[in-house]
């Protein structure tokens, strides 16, 4: 396994080693003892998979507020997509900008995204697969999210202009803009 960091602190891009031959590929795509040995050290308690048909689909910007506030383990087992999270944590060297990666069922890369992000993704093709593990159960009272477009975040979605439509829940669509609160606070 490969860790790879980024100028966000605690957000991780994860290569996990994959094994293959005439048959096919093996690979771990988690491994807490190894994770461990890393100092990544999160207890998954929910595992969560979505599935979106055509190509532009664009899910988030979510997260959870309060106590129940998330980290994820993100991958793209089938297909492609664009994934992005913006650091909310007031006082963090990176608050308010974006990170994006390009997760595919041909890189097997991962995700590893700590709590004070904002999450969402973009379908780069059709019928995509996304799996992702959570360190605290849903909470219908502490979700939130951003809208994607908001023009302060200010992210760079790169597929947009080969979409004919973007395709969000009506959930997405009426998501609030930004407003100058604290979401989160950052902690070395």
């Amino acid at each position: 396994m490969k860790i790879i960091k980024t100028e966000f602190p605690g957000l991780l891009i994860i290569q996990p080693d994959v094994f293959g031959d005439n048959r096919g590929w093996f690979m771990e795509s988690y491994n807490k003892a190894k994770m461990q040995a890393e100092n990544i050290d999160f207890e998954f308690i929910q595992d969560n998979q979505s599935f979106s048909a055509s190509k532009g689909t664009l899910r988030g910007l979510h997260f959870q507020t309060g106590e129940m506030a998330q980290t994820k383990l993100v991958r793209c087992t089938r297909g492609a997509l664009w994934d992005v999270c913006v650091d909310l944590r007031h006082g963090s060297p990176t608050y308010l900008k974006h990170f994006g990666i390009e997760l595919n069922e041909q890189n097997r890369t991962q995700f590893l995204i700590p709590k004070g992000f904002a999450h969402g993704f973009i379908t780069l093709s059709d019928n995509v697969e996304i799996s992702y593990k959570v360190d605290t159960l849903y909470s219908k009272v502490h979700d939130s999210g951003l809208k994607y477009d908001d023009q302060t975040l200010n992210i760079t979605w790169p597929v947009l202009n080969d979409i004919e439509k973007i395709i969000l829940s009506d959930k997405d669509l009426n998501l609030p803009n930004f407003e100058e609160k604290i979401y989160f606070t950052f902690k070395d």
